[in-house]
């Protein structure tokens, strides 16, 4: 893979943006004095000819906006995130430099340190996300793995356009997760080069194909905007091996009669199927929800308390129930209700407002976890389960509101599996 390298130190980039911001009150001030010296020197003590020159004006906000976001580019380009991010990611970083953050090294690190922590994990999550949003069916990872007929022998992706064009940054994507499986280097912008030569949006009929040298990959280009990408049997092999790579090998919510081993890359989590919800999703979940003050709130399986520390915080009246001691204390000392059971134990008693879960993924055991909570809850109260997206493209066991989570999104907790958002009401 090539070398990542910003060519000087972080705080040598934050020092030098710190001391040019300090710096335009005096610069601002040097180019109006020059400005009007210039002024000066077209007229007769002062007096104008009936006409006035324009030097210019500019503010000392917009050169600092300038220059922020100058500096976030810098880092941005010098470290090649735009070959490291997938598609998705490159475009929120576009938005956010409407309103860049402050450049600072804690931002610097919140923002690019897990591209340089991880960069083949970065690109083969870019190929993750292409799959999942060709089709819904490539969600669920079951769907696309060794030995699973049905992934094809070409993509179609829309809007491949030229240089930073939304489907340009996706077909990137593929190759660089090709390269990245392969042991080669990330695409160069001359490989690109004949692919946006036939640059067209006029509907019709096929403008070319290009064959991509040493890639085992041939992109056809259409005159709507599509391009066709068409793997060699080699680049089909690959290309399953890394999405294989990027879930792991055998994921917690595979069929029951699969293999136990799991890659080293995956199995941080081991004990009892937990994966503690990361704090994104825990504040996403928790921000949708409006009118939390006052309700009655289960968390079954609760692990560390981070639902619970959340909805606390929103004023709700929250109980969890967790069978491991470790995971106990710890919410207990953050002064937490816990029941230390197995939650399928437990007797259901309609008292809660609602109920918010993680439950275990392995297998279909989630479906007894939901339908064992539902039972919990009063009479139109809301059920929120975060899930294996298995659950709504494959089992089909549950039903009600689906809202899938970007994809990687409990990467953090040691998994790459996609996961989705239930809702479900009891009957009022």
């Amino acid at each position: 893979m090539n070398e990542i390298s910003l060519g000087r130190r972080l705080s040598d980039v934050v020092a030098e943006y710190e001391h040019k911001k300090a710096a335009i009150p005096d610069v601002l001030e040097t180019f109006n004095k020059a400005g009007t010296a210039l002024k000066m020197a077209c007229s007769i003590a002062g007096t104008h000819g009936r006409e006035n020159i324009n030097t210019g004006h500019v503010h000392s906000s917009t050169m600092e906006q300038n220059l922020l976001k100058s500096s976030w580019f810098f880092v941005y380009d010098k470290l090649q995130i735009s070959y490291l991010a997938s598609a998705n990611d490159k475009r929120r970083f576009e938005q956010s430099m409407a309103s860049p953050p402050e450049f600072t090294i804690d931002n610097l690190r919140a923002t690019f340190g897990d591209y340089l922590l991880d960069p083949r994990g970065n690109i083969l999550r870019g190929l993750a996300e292409v799959f999942c949003e060709l089709d819904q069916a490539y969600k669920s990872h079951d769907k696309v793995k060794i030995g699973v007929k049905g992934l094809p022998k070409r993509v179609i992706l829309s809007n491949v356009g030229g240089y930073g064009s939304y489907g340009r940054d996706r077909l990137i994507n593929l190759l660089n997760a090709l390269a990245a499986y392969q042991g080669k280097a990330l695409v160069e912008y001359d490989e690109l080069k004949p692919v946006d030569n036939y640059y067209s949006y006029v509907k019709g009929h096929s403008v070319g194909e290009v064959k991509i040298e040493g890639r085992g990959v041939s992109v056809r280009k259409f005159m709507n905007g599509n391009a066709h990408v068409i793997f060699d049997e080699q680049a089909l092999r690959d290309i399953n091996m890394a999405l294989a790579e990027y879930y792991g090998d055998v994921l917690p919510d595979v069929s029951e009669d699969k293999p136990e081993k799991r890659q080293e890359s995956t199995a941080v989590a081991k004990d009892l199927q937990y994966y503690p919800t990361p704090q994104a999703v825990v504040d996403r979940v928790v921000g949708a929800i409006y009118g939390l003050e006052g309700q009655r709130i289960l968390e079954p399986s609760c692990g560390c308390g981070r639902f619970m520390d959340a909805l606390r915080s929103a004023g709700a009246d929250v109980v969890g129930c967790e069978i491991d001691p470790v995971r106990v204390s710890m919410c207990q000392a953050k002064g937490h209700r816990v029941m230390r059971m197995n939650f399928l134990e437990t007797v259901p008693k309609p008292e809660f407002d609602r109920v918010i879960m993680n439950p275990p993924f392995y297998g279909t055991h989630y479906a007894k976890h939901v339908n064992h909570a539902l039972r919990f809850l009063k009479p139109g109260g809301t059920l929120t389960a975060i899930l294996p997206v298995t659950a709504r493209y494959d089992h089909g066991l549950l039903d009600g509101r689906w809202d899938d989570l970007p994809v990687g999104s409990f990467r953090e907790s040691g998994t790459n599996i996609n996961t989705t958002i239930l809702t479900m009401r009891a009957a009022a």
